[in-house]
Parts: C-alpha cells; sequence; structure tokens
C-alpha cells in the first residue's frame, strides 16, 4: 500500500500536474494540502475517474486539505481537536480497511507562523500542542497510525542547504522543533530519515531567487507513523522529480509501502 503526501499549492492551478502525478505513481492514498478551495468547488470529479475516493476539508482562498484513496474512507474527522474556535482547515483524518486490519492516518497543513512577533507564530505553537495531545490520543488505540502533511518544521541542520539563512523564521525556530521532536519521542518514527541520512534531501524549493536550480531547499514535508505502521513500512521516498514539471508546487510528494 502507496500513501503519499503532497502540499500541491492550489487544486486549480495543479489540477493537471496532480493527475499527471497520480497516473505516473499510482498511490492507494494521497493526502493533499494547500487545496485553497472550499469542498463544493473542489474538482472531485477528475479524480474519482481516476479511480479515487475524496474527502476534503477546504476554505476559501488558502489552507484546505483533502485525502483520496482507492478504498473507502471510514470515519472521516475534519479539523484537529482541542479548539473550537480554530476556523482554518488544516486537518483530516479517516480510516481505510486493509486485509491486515484498519489503518488510520490523518493530513494536516501545519501553520507557517512568520512573521515572528506576531499573533501567527504563538498560533503555529498552539497548534502543534494540540497536534501532540491528538496524537497521544491515537497511538493508544494500537492502530497503524500515520500523521502525514506539510509540517512547516525543519527539524534538523541537515534539512537545510543553507540553515543559517533560516534563523530568524518560524520554521526553524527551538519551539517549533522541539515539538517535532516530542512527536517522535511518543514513538512515532520518521519515514524519510529511517531510510535514508543523506544531506540535501528536500521536499521544498521556493520560486524566487533560483531556489530550484540551485538545488536551495529545505525538508518540510513529513510522514510520522506509529510503531504498528512502521513494522509494515517496506520502503519510502521523495518524487523530487516533479518539481521541475511544468507549473509546478514549490513542495513535492513523499510517500511511503507498507504491506498490506
Amino acid at each position: 500500500m502507496k500513501i503519499a503526501t503532497w502540499n500541491i499549492n492550489g487544486v486549480k492551478a495543479r489540477i493537471d500536474t496532480v493527475q499527471d502525478w497520480l497516473k505516473e505513481t499510482n498511490p492507494d492514498i494521497a493526502c493533499f494540502q494547500e487545496i485553497k478551495s472550499v469542498d463544493e468547488n473542489f474538482p472531485r470529479q477528475p479524480f474519482e475517474d481516476l479511480g479515487y475516493n475524496v474527502e476534503t476539508h477546504g476554505q476559501k482562498g488558502f489552507n484546505g486539505v483533502a485525502l483520496l484513496s482507492k478504498s473507502p474512507l471510514e470515519d472521516v474527522q475534519r479539523g484537529l481537536p482541542g479548539n473550537d474556535a480554530d476556523e482554518q482547515a488544516r486537518y483530516i483524518e479517516a480510516s481505510v480497511s486493509t486485509e491486515s486490519g484498519a489503518i488510520r492516518f490523518g493530513c494536516l497543513y501545519l501553520p507557517n507562523g512568520n512573521p515572528l512577533g506576531t499573533e501567527k507564530f504563538p498560533y503555529k505553537i498552539e497548534w502543534m500542542d494540540r497536534l501532540i495531545a491528538h496524537a497521544k490520543e491515537r497511538l493508544k488505540d494500537e492502530t497503524p497510525f500515520l500523521l502525514l502533511g506539510d509540517y512547516n518544521v525543519i527539524p534538523d541542520p541537515v534539512d537545510a542547504k543553507n540553515p543559517e539563512g533560516w534563523l530568524e523564521d518560524a520554521l526553524y525556530q527551538p519551539e517549533s522543533r522541539r515539538r517535532f521532536r516530542t512527536l517522535l519521542n511518543l514513538g512515532l518514527t520518521e519515514a524519510v530519515r529511517s531510510c535514508t541520512e543523506a544531506p540535501e534531501t528536500f521536499t521544498f524549493w521556493d520560486y524566487q531567487a533560483g531556489a530550484w536550480q540551485k538545488n536551495n531547499g529545505i525538508r518540510i514535508d513529513h510522514i510520522l507513523m506509529s510503531a504498528q505502521a512502521t513494522d509494515r513500512m517496506t520502503g519510502c521516498g521523495i518524487d523530487k522529480h516533479v518539481r521541475g514539471w511544468e507549473k509546478p508546487s514549490d513542495h513535492v510528494p513523499v510517500w511511503v509501502d507498507l504491506a498490506a
């Protein structure tokens, strides 16, 4: 079972690119972030024509997350628990049934947090605290569980081409990185770093200043897995080549293979 995550940076702007990637890689489950669409305007039909069930948690103009699955999506949950006043569409979760039992997965678009010194950074930290609390609850079930998405966190210096350039950015603040480590310390495994320790393993290249051409990237898209999911992992990877396609997102897909 191939499960992937991708910040597509606008489903309408990227619809052809996303369809091409789905046809090329054929994931069983795809988690999209930053769909930038309300639920009723999300272009479901092109994805349903490719054999996917579709669930969305959208928002006009920005944010928004979506799940695509070849198997029926069950027990869909929209929104991250812990703050009923949070109106930003950044989290959707569901289960699928497999021969070995259910797998549950959450698709997240973690707040960016910039600029520092505004209300955006405390919101990011509060959101991460809620994510940690939710992950603790999910791990009690001992069901294979994955948290996939754009975390907007650079975990370590090796995850940026020029880490010193991010010292004043919310993605690289000690508070952000500490909470990412807290998630790992709950018993979650970070898929990509369990497969490779290679430097310059990036998932995002800005549109500005020739970042893609210079490979001036960062790694902020992550897949975290419970022990039960990790036990079934058979491989993982980053589809870096997609960044070089026409009209690309500034992020690329990250994926993991699990034994059925």
